[in-house]
C-alpha cells in the first residue's frame, strides 16, 4: 500500500478477537482511482508471490475495496469512507502492529522491453 502512496496505513492483529482473520490491513486513498490502483497493485504483487486473493470486493465504486487473502484482509478506503466506517474504533481492542520505516518494497518483475531494429540500407557495389 505504501508503494502506491496510501495514507495512514495500519495493521491490526485481530486473531485473538475473531476467527475471521489474523490481521486487518487498513489504508486510505485520496480518490476512487487511487483506491483501485492500490488494490490492483496489492493483487498483482501478492499474486506473483503465490498469494492470490480469495475475493475482491468494491472495485466498481472504489470508495472501499476489500481484498480477502484468508488470514489477512486488506481494506483500502477513500479517506471520507474510512472516517465514516471507523474500523479502527470497531477493532479498538486489536493490537496495532508497528510497520518498520525501512520496509523494502517487493521486487516487481521488470517489464520486458521490445527492441525493434530498423533495417539499414546496404550499399551495393
Amino acid at each position: 500500500m505504501l508503494d502506491k502512496k496510501a495514507l495512514d496505513v495500519q495493521i491490526l492483529h485481530v486473531a485473538p478477537l475473531t476467527s475471521v482473520a489474523d490481521y486487518l490491513v487498513l489504508g486510505s486513498a485520496e480518490s476512487d482511482r487511487q483506491t483501485r490502483a492500490i488494490a490492483d497493485y496489492l493483487d498483482s504483487v501478492l499474486s506473483r508471490s503465490g498469494h492470490r486473493p480469495l475475493s475482491i470486493e468494491g472495485t466498481t465504486s472504489g470508495q472501499w475495496v476489500l481484498l480477502d487473502f484468508g488470514d489477512v484482509i486488506a481494506h483500502i478506503f477513500r479517506q471520507d469512507a474510512r472516517s465514516h466506517y471507523a474500523l479502527e474504533r470497531l477493532w479498538s481492542d486489536a493490537k496495532l502492529v508497528q510497520i518498520p520505516d525501512d520496509t523494502p518494497a517487493p521486487a516487481a518483475s521488470p517489464k520486458k522491453r521490445i527492441i525493434v531494429r530498423r533495417a539499414t540500407a546496404r550499399k551495393t557495389v
